[in-house]
């Protein structure tokens, strides 16, 4: 009570108190927006003065601020949100993103992990619960202590933390516009977004782009259901050669960033006109000198991050359209078009049937016909079943296995992921071109939250082989089950994309099996495998470690498996809250037994 009297309005003086403002200021946001990604950030920088005054005053020991803490992380998980119905696909798992960092550097560009940052990573082992997203800033001076600690917690499953590359986001973030001392002090907001804290209005997820579509576009000259959504790149036919299908990839992709970016500029005038937050804005920087809120541009820095994901998809497919269609001339453009749109001649998931015997049905009925639900269950299955003439069937499931046979982005192949560099650059180098409503700049991501399985699910079979209605890669991460050639090949080959550009944040998932990270020798290899990426310039990495098995046993039987919390995204979220197809997603990730 006494606390609740003083914090916030007459400021804390002590490290309970600090725990009690922040509990409040923390809820008050939420209450405001119902929105989510409002996140702690730094708060082992934050609340380490107030720490470090009681324990030295003898006010409070370790182990009770070591209780308050985890008090905190508990309160964070009874903040929650309703979802309409596409947003919960979008954002599966009821997560609220509360994304709070630990280590990094300070603004002079010193190590700045403190007690706090290791109390924290302990916070999240001792309530084992998926809020607050944890993350960790990495950078050359990280002690390896703080590294075993964090390497400890993700040992347990939980997927917390993120690991973060404090070497390229630095740098991004000042490409951007930030001050030295402003990038040094990132914090992550949501799943993967860097930004400077109390100073940004960034206005991260401001679209899922499925970097597929500009390629499904090319393939039927701009045309979707009879209507030209997109340009007219030209006969499939004329493009004989891979510089003009690469062209006209480029061209779709051109048009339909634009087409977003109108959508965003006008959402983003919504919102300053509709959905004004002032209590958010008076603590961000510069907002009340302006007077302005912050969707009204009164942040210090002001950008748009729309997302992009399917690099790898996108990778494989353009790799394959060139070695089998314009360099060994296996097959013409029209018969690989052909054999997608006949699904390889594999029969369609239940899903993807069911959405298409809607679109056929709601055809027949405006046509006047009547429809009995015999003649749609009948209609479901003749779609699911895919039927075709033998002779193409076989044709088509040739052609697919030659595909597979292919090499795939995620196993160190030069040839192969410079393909993913360009498929990358395709989204990431127009976005940057453009500015924003509140006067900032257009930066991307490349990661797809939980989008690219209700995503995937819209898209047709597309040129990597990848079958209708299946989930499309997430992030820059390889498609799963392509990266065979073990967990350093598939780090060596995101790495080759160039992180920079993406400032808005990658997301790169792997997976392990327990037994990798079993013993010293397992930490140290995990340790090493995070310093390897990262010094090749790698942004994020984050994981589950988990058994398959486990995966598919908490299918069967959730009620036993109320408590399993698994990576998703940006975020953990309790496994038996997911999604089948979710579920399905990550079991399926290519699962590493060890360095």
């Amino acid at each position: 009570a006494q606390n609740c009297d003083r914090v916030p309005a007459k400021g804390a003086t002590s490290f309970y108190e600090a725990c009690q403002s922040f509990w409040f200021v923390q809820m008050l946001l939420q209450m405001e927006s119902s929105g989510h990604s409002i996140s702690p950030g730094r708060f082992d920088q934050y609340m380490y003065p107030y720490y470090i005054k009681d324990i030295e005053s003898g006010k409070m020991t370790r182990e009770q601020a070591q209780e308050l803490i985890d008090c905190v992380w508990v309160k964070l998980n009874s903040l929650n949100k309703c979802r309409d119905a596409l947003s919960a696909e979008g954002f599966a798992g009821y997560s609220m993103f509360q994304n709070l960092i630990v280590g990094g550097q300070d603004k002079d560009g010193m190590d700045a992990t403190n007690d706090l940052s290791y109390m924290c990573i302990s916070a999240s082992m001792h309530v084992n619960l998926p809020q607050p997203s944890l993350s960790m800033r990495v950078w050359n001076g990280t002690p390896h202590d703080l590294l075993v600690k964090a390497a400890e917690l993700t040992k347990t499953g939980i997927g917390l933390p993120a690991y973060y590359n404090d070497e390229i986001i630095i740098p991004a973030l000042i490409s951007r516009g930030l001050t030295l001392e402003d990038a040094r002090d990132y914090c992550i907001i949501g799943c993967v977004e860097p930004q400077k804290g109390g100073k940004t209005d960034g206005w991260h997820d401001a679209a899922f782009f499925n970097m597929l579509r500009p390629m499904e576009l090319v393939f039927s000259n701009g045309v979707e259901k009879g209507v030209q959504v997109g340009l007219k790149t030209g006969e499939l036919s004329e493009l004989d050669t891979y510089e003009k299908l690469f062209d006209a990839y480029k061209k779709q992709m051109d048009y339909a960033i634009k087409l977003m970016v109108n959508a965003d500029n006008a959402i983003d005038a919504a919102h300053a006109e509709r959905c004004p937050l002032p209590y958010l804005s008076s603590m961000v920087d510069d907002c009340i000198s302006r007077g302005k809120s912050v969707q009204e541009g009164g942040a210090i820095y002001n950008f748009t991050g729309p997302q992009g994901f399917g690099i790898a998809n996108i990778a494989d497919g353009l790799y394959a359209m060139n070695e089998l269609v314009y360099k060994t001339k296996t097959v013409t453009l029209q018969e690989y078009a052909d054999a997608m749109r006949n699904n390889f001649g594999m029969p369609h998931t239940d899903a993807y049937a069911k959405n298409l015997t809607v679109d056929v049905v709601k055809s027949i009925v405006e046509q006047g016909y009547q429809i009995n639900d015999n003649q749609v269950a009948e209609i479901f299955m003749q779609i699911k079943e895919n039927a075709i003439e033998p002779a193409k069937q076989k044709a088509y499931q040739s052609l697919l296995e030659k595909i597979k046979a292919l090499p795939k982005f995620g196993n160190d192949i030069d040839e192969v992921d410079m393909y993913g560099r360009e498929a990358a650059y395709t989204y990431t180098k127009p976005v940057e071109k453009y500015t924003n409503y509140r006067g900032g700049k257009y930066h991307a991501g490349l990661y797809p939250v939980s989008a690219n399985v209700p995503l995937g699910l819209q898209t047709g079979a597309t040129p990597d082989g990848r079958l209708a209605g299946t989930p499309i890669a997430d992030g820059v991460s390889p498609v799963a089950g392509s990266d065979v050639n073990g967990p350093t090949a598939a780090a060596n080959s995101v790495a080759k994309l160039d992180h920079g550009i993406a400032s808005n944040g990658t997301l790169f998932n792997m997976k392990f099996h327990p037994s990798a990270l079993k013993g010293d020798s397992g930490i140290e290899g995990f340790i090493s495998l995070i310093r390897a990426f990262f010094d090749q310039k790698g942004m994020h990495m984050q994981f589950n470690v988990v058994s398959r098995e486990t995966l598919r046993d908490a299918q069967l039987h959730p009620e036993n498996y109320k408590n399993l919390v698994v990576r998703v995204a940006g975020y953990s979220a309790l496994f038996t809250t997911l999604s089948r197809s979710l579920q399905d997603d990550i079991i399926n990730r290519t699962e590493q037994g060890g360095f």
